[in-house]
C-alpha cells in the first residue's frame, strides 16, 4: 500500500510538470514486448550532445532524485527524460567508471564478485566517441580505452554482440523492476528502457535483442529503478539514488 502510493504520488506530480513544460519532441512512449509493459526512451545521434550524466550538484553533495536534477538546469533548458544509471556503494559513489563532461571521477572496474555489477561480463554505456553510443564489455573497454563524452559502468551485460548473458534463466524466479540502456548496431540509437513491472533478466535481455534489435545493451539497476518522463505524466521518487542519466532539451 505504501508503495503505491508513492508510485500514484510521482505521477500525479509527473502529469503536473508534464502541464508546465512546453511542446517538446516525444522522446519516451509505453512499449509492450512479449506480455510484458515497458517504458522505452529513444535518442539518435543529433541528441547525443543533450544527453548529461549527474551525480553531484554544485555543492558537492549528492543530488539524489530528479527534482534535485531539475534545479541544475539552466533557466531556457528543460529535463526531457531521466533514470537511475548504474550501481553505487553507500555513499552514492559509482561502484566503477564513471565519466563526466569528459572527466574521469571514478575508475573502471574489471574484476568479477558478488552482486549483479560482479556477474561478469559487465559493461560501460559510452557517449561521444567513434559513434554517438556505445556498450562496450569492460575488459574489452580497458584494453582500448576508448574516448567518452559520458560514460558509466554497470553490469551485468545484458546483450554482448547479440548474445543473451550467458547466465541468464529462462525460468528463472529472481523478478524486479529493471532498467538499462541498449543500442543499435550501427551506434546511431540508444534506448533507454524500464519495466512497467517485474521481470527476469532473461526477458529484459530480450526486450532489447528482440524487441529492439539492440546488439549490445547494459543493465543499470533493479528494485531501485525509477524514471522521470514528463511527457507521459511520470516523475517516480522513493530512496536517493546515485548516478543518474537524462536528455536536457530547450525551452
Amino acid at each position: 500500500m505504501k508503495i503505491d502510493l508513492k508510485r500514484r504520488l510521482g505521477l500525479a506530480l509527473g502529469a503536473l510538470i508534464a502541464m508546465t513544460l512546453p511542446a517538446m519532441a516525444e522522446i519516451c512512449e509505453k512499449r509492450d514486448f512479449d506480455g510484458k509493459g515497458y517504458v522505452i526512451c529513444t535518442l539518435s545521434a543529433q541528441q547525443e550532445p543533450g544527453l548529461r550524466l549527474w551525480l553531484n550538484g554544485p555543492d558537492g553533495r549528492t543530488l539524489g532524485d530528479f527534482t534535485a536534477v531539475r534545479r541544475t538546469l539552466a533557466p531556457d533548458e528543460v529535463l526531457g527524460f531521466a533514470m537511475n544509471a548504474g550501481m553505487y556503494h553507500p555513499d552514492y559513489t559509482p561502484v566503477g567508471l564513471y565519466v563526466s563532461d569528459g572527466v574521469a571521477s571514478h575508475d573502471l572496474v574489471t574484476a568479477g564478485g558478488g552482486g549483479n555489477f560482479g556477474m561478469l561480463p559487465n559493461g560501460v554505456f559510452c557517449t561521444g566517441g567513434v559513434r554517438p553510443y556505445q556498450v562496450i564489455e569492460s575488459r574489452a573497454f580497458a584494453q582500448t580505452r576508448p574516448d567518452c563524452r559520458i560514460a558509466t559502468q554497470s553490469g551485468p551485460m545484458l546483450v554482448i554482440d547479440g548474445a543473451l548473458h550467458p547466465r541468464f534463466l529462462v525460468d528463472s524466479d529472481s523478478r524486479y523492476i529493471r532498467n538499462g540502456v541498449g543500442i543499435s548496431p550501427d551506434g546511431q540509437t540508444a534506448w533507454f528502457a524500464i519495466s512497467d513491472r517485474a521481470v527476469t533478466f532473461h526477458e529484459f535481455g530480450r526486450l532489447f535483442r528482440d524487441g529492439l534489435g539492440a546488439r549490445d545493451a547494459l543493465y543499470f539497476d533493479g528494485s531501485i529503478s525509477r524514471l522521470y518522463a514528463p511527457g507521459l505524466g511520470r516523475a517516480d521518487f522513493g530512496r536517493r539514488l546515485g548516478p543518474i542519466i537524462g536528455y536536457v532539451g530547450q525551452k
